[in-house]
């Protein structure tokens, strides 16, 4: 008998390896004879990079980069076996954790910056990447990636004429008047980029960058409109000097509008994240020797079929004629909706009621016990 494993992570418990490690556990405890192969998976989210190097074999690499407050912080990036593959989290130099929670206000919003993102693509061209998956998700900033094209070697101007020299964040894209790519790394013309994403908001507007995810981010309502108006005063400047149009790109307002500058300043490709991970990893070939696949997140709900990992893999498994059991922290209302998308069952992890600090620091147990149960009642069919 063979099982797949392809979990995403437990966000704030278990990495997806770890998730990986304790649904073995669970297997090993009822049945010696199964083998069991072990596919780490995320979505473009938290965890793309760990998941990638694990599933491959990779090479993790920390270097010194600017977080988005402008501090110096050691950052990774993960380079796969082949040695031209790099793999990137924006959130890992420029992302929400870098930012204390009573520290998210408005004043830090408007000058976080992507400019720590951009000196990870540096470091990873530096290492001889010719391919660039980065991760869009869990980012602090709203500077519409202004700050990383600085650090890519944009040049922005203002009403003077005079270069701006300090790391754009969202509240000083509004004193931008022109730009220039002259200097821009000539690298990047050459790099394939493709940015690994579920987020299909445009850069501006009620369902952009700013009004959609600048609240979790420390924005009030008058910050909200403030940093929209400048994101949308950016992109009249991108179309001016580079005559591409962001402003409504679906995708182009992930991590705060960071898909909108990439999109303008490099040839990148935005995909979902997902299927760009499940194709390095070569997961539908995987699924279809299985005779069983077991995936989960930290919660499943409604919202799961918007690009999510288990929805991803439930989709692959359905294909291949094969059964999925998701597992996940809590099932949230809508996830019955999910089984007509290829899912064969669902189970919670938590055996009773629990707060939230026991839920998590119990976690890797309950997903071996939880898979365990699910072995027993298989394995008597």
């Amino acid at each position: 008998m063979k099982i797949v494993l392809a979990p995403d992570s437990f966000k704030e418990s278990l990495t997806a390896a770890q998730v990986c490690q304790a649904m073995a556990q669970g297997i090993r405890q009822v049945s010696q004879q199964v083998e069991i192969k072990s596919i780490p998976m995320a979505d473009g989210g938290d965890g793309t990079m760990d998941a990638l190097v694990a599933a491959t074999a990779g090479q993790v690499i920390s270097v010194p980069v600017t977080d988005p407050l402008g501090n110096t912080v050691a950052a990774n990036f993960g380079m796969l076996p082949d040695q031209q593959t790099a793999v990137i989290e924006m959130a890992q130099a420029s992302g929400l954790d870098y930012v204390a929670f009573d520290q998210r206000t408005p004043e830090s919003i408007l000058r976080a910056t992507t400019y720590g993102t951009g000196e990870l693509i540096e470091a990873a061209l530096d290492h001889g990447a010719k391919k660039l998956i980065i991760g869009l998700g869990g980012s602090a900033t709203n500077d519409g990636g202004a700050g990383l094209a600085q650090a890519l070697g944009v040049i922005f101007f203002d009403e003077q004429g005079q270069a701006l020299k300090n790391k754009l964040g969202g509240g000083d894209l509004a004193a931008i008047a022109s730009l220039s790519i002259k200097k821009l790394d000539p690298r990047l013309a050459k790099t394939e980029i493709l940015l690994a994403s579920d987020v299909t908001s445009p850069l501006v507007g009620p369902t952009g960058a700013s009004f959609m995810f600048g609240r979790q981010k420390g924005a009030d309502k008058i910050t909200q409109q403030v940093l929209d108006d400048n994101l949308r005063h950016y992109a009249k400047v991108i179309e001016t000097a580079l005559g591409k149009q962001v402003s409504s790109l679906p995708g182009s307002g992930a991590a705060g509008g960071l898909g909108a500058g990439l999109l303008a300043f490099t040839q990148a490709e935005l995909v979902p994240g997902f299927t760009v991970i499940a194709e390095e990893v070569h997961l539908a070939e995987y699924i279809k020797q299985a005779d069983l696949v077991l995936t989960g997140e930290g919660g499943t709900d409604g919202q799961t079929k918007f690009g999510k990992t288990p929805f991803g893999v439930a989709q692959l498994a359905k294909k291949a004629n094969v059964p999925v059991i998701s597992l996940a922290g809590n099932l949230g209302a809508g996830y019955q909706d999910l089984y007509s998308a290829g899912f064969t069952a669902f189970f919670s992890i938590l055996p009773g009621p629990r707060s939230l600090t026991q839920a998590l620091q119990a976690a890797s147990d309950n997903v071996a016990q939880t898979t365990a149960n699910i072995m027993r009642l298989w394995l008597a069919k």
